[in-house]
């Protein structure tokens, strides 16, 4: 969290009416977060939870199955799918690359490529980035936190995953690569020691936020605070941590400001400044030409669940954005559709048909022993029978009588009524709807098919999933040109990193990173695709 502006309590009107504003945007992605647990269910195994009506009562299919004696199966289809997506994306070993915008400053951009890169390692970028698609996959909506900070001794730029739950923007938002954002944020749960140490800035801070925090009559503060504000029935997962943390609101907010465009006409410095400035920086000045206009600029503000603003200030990043990186899929009027929900209805199909498979084989008479009574001779019981039958060399003396049946075993298969048929058109759609087909997944057609045969069917199975990870690697780009801008801000002192060696046979040189010739340097990221 941010800690480099004077902490400031009580200033409820402020914080309140921008807590509302957040609680609203949150709110208003609830069908979203509901979509998301689903979709995380099904992913994971837990596919009968659906609620239904039955009976004058709502039970989910798991009880209702299990009402009726049998047990609720299923063949998670939905996870394979995944982890073989997963495994395209990590097989492809893609890698971040820095490019000058201007010729001179090529080698420039060499050296921020290992610096990225060698933040990357640091981040462990692979597995994040890994675990970052899956949660793509499942919700639609990937987030990640961009930042400087020092952790385990070391200062440096870190990449922190977001949760969607915990993440709201703006309801009016509606571009794909999220330029016209104008609010978001995130909900913190934090230990009170950390509260202390991020906000308290002398022991009138942490008296204050001790009774903040203080859990007698918690809910009945936050309904009141919502109530002044004209919010009649709060949502408590908006207000509310678990038990032993204290919630926090980080809300970055896209404020107006009041500015002048100077022109020095002697020196030919164009520059701005705050219009309530003018009289201190500019009067009298009458080579300096003045221009007013409204500007636009990210402020960030921590607010507790009551209002009050724990801390403020412009953005402190030399980008002057917001610290995340997020990226909706595919945000066609601003509706997020997740890659696994279109897969859903079939898992749920495939389930369906699983049980019924099991219900009728458990149904179909296997082994059943009928024994006409006349042939029961004296002292037997059924139950002698059925134990020297399932004998080995059993020997069951029977009264045989004219025209009588002599007992016998009956086992029948059970009826095709076509399951099989259905439970393999399911999987076919399972895959065409999903796009990873079973080449993709590394299974041949033919025993003879060549390698090069192979190879070409496997690229054009693959040619399905371009857009979604395309769509996840803009998300990639975006988040190194904000590595880079942190980088190129906070980075002080030379750093040097390994350059590759032209061949074996040489030692690697050093490339050093020195801030000032780096800071001011131009650079576009793309990703170099190694395989």
């Amino acid at each position: 969290m941010t800690s480099n502006e004077q902490s400031l309590f009580g200033r409820g009107s402020v914080g309140g009416s921008l807590l509302m504003e957040a609680a609203r945007y949150w709110n208003g992605m609830a069908q979203f977060r509901k979509q998301r647990e689903r979709c995380k269910r099904y992913t994971y195994g837990d596919q009968w939870k659906d609620r239904v009506f039955v009976d004058g009562q709502w039970m989910t299919e798991e009880d209702y199955i299990r009402r009726q004696g049998n047990e609720p199966l299923k063949n998670n289809l939905i996870r394979r799918l995944v982890k073989n997506v997963l495994g395209h994306f990590r097989e492809a070993d893609d890698r971040m690359a820095c490019t000058a915008c201007q010729p001179e400053d090529r080698m420039a951009a060499k050296v921020m490529t290992k610096a990225l890169q060698s933040n990357q390692r640091l981040n462990r970028s692979v597995e994040l980035n890994a675990r970052s698609l899956e949660e793509f996959l499942i919700s639609g909506l990937v987030v990640q936190r961009k930042s400087f900070g020092v952790r385990q001794g070391r200062a440096d730029c870190w990449t922190d995953c977001v949760m969607p739950d915990h993440f709201f923007i703006d309801s009016a938002m509606r571009d794909c690569r999220g330029w016209d954002v104008r609010c978001l944020g995130e909900l913190h749960d934090i230990p009170f020691s950390a509260l202390c140490r991020d906000f308290a800035r002398s022991a009138a801070d942490y008296q204050h936020l001790r009774a903040i925090y203080a859990p007698a009559d918690y809910l009945e503060r936050v309904a009141l605070v919502c109530q002044a504000f004209g919010e009649s029935s709060p949502n408590q997962d908006f207000y509310t941590s678990p038990d032993g943390l204290c919630r926090v609101v980080e809300v970055w907010r896209k404020e107006e400001r009041e500015r002048l465009i100077c022109h020095d006409t002697s020196t030919g410095e164009v520059y701005k400044i705050d219009a309530a400035n003018y009289e201190t920086m500019i009067g009298g000045k009458d080579h300096i030409r003045t221009e007013w206009f409204i500007d636009e600029e990210w402020h960030y503000y921590f607010l507790t669940p009551f209002g009050d603003v724990l801390e403020e200030g412009a953005s402190p990043y030399a980008h002057g954005q917001h610290p995340y990186v997020f990226k909706a899929y595919p945000f066609i009027d601003g509706e997020v559709h997740s890659f696994v929900a279109d897969v859903i209805d079939q898992q749920r199909y495939t389930n369906r048909l699983i049980s019924l498979y099991d219900w009728v084989m458990r149904s179909s008479a296997k082994g059943i022993l009928l024994v006409p009574e006349e042939c029961i001779p004296d002292g037997y019981s059924l139950d002698d029978i059925a134990e020297e039958w399932a004998r080995f060399n059993g020997v069951i003396a029977v009264r045989a009588r004219a025209g009588s049946v002599l007992p016998q075993q009956i086992s029948t298969n059970a009826t095709n009524i076509g399951i099989k048929e259905l439970l393999q058109t399911q999987l076919d759609f399972f895959e065409d709807i999903s796009g990873v087909s079973g080449v993709l997944q590394g299974k041949r057609e033919s025993a003879v098919t060549s390698g090069t045969l192979f190879a070409q069917q496997t690229a054009n199975a693959a040619r399905s999933l371009i857009d979604i990870l395309d769509t996840f690697r803009g998300f990639l780009i975006d988040g190194a040109n904000k590595d880079v801008c942190n980088m190129q801000q906070y980075y002080d002192r030379p750093r040097s990193y390994w350059a590759d060696a032209p061949s074996d046979s040489e030692k690697p040189d050093y490339l050093s990173y020195i801030p000032e010739q780096m800071r001011d340097v131009s650079f576009d990221v793309e990703i170099k695709k190694t395989a």
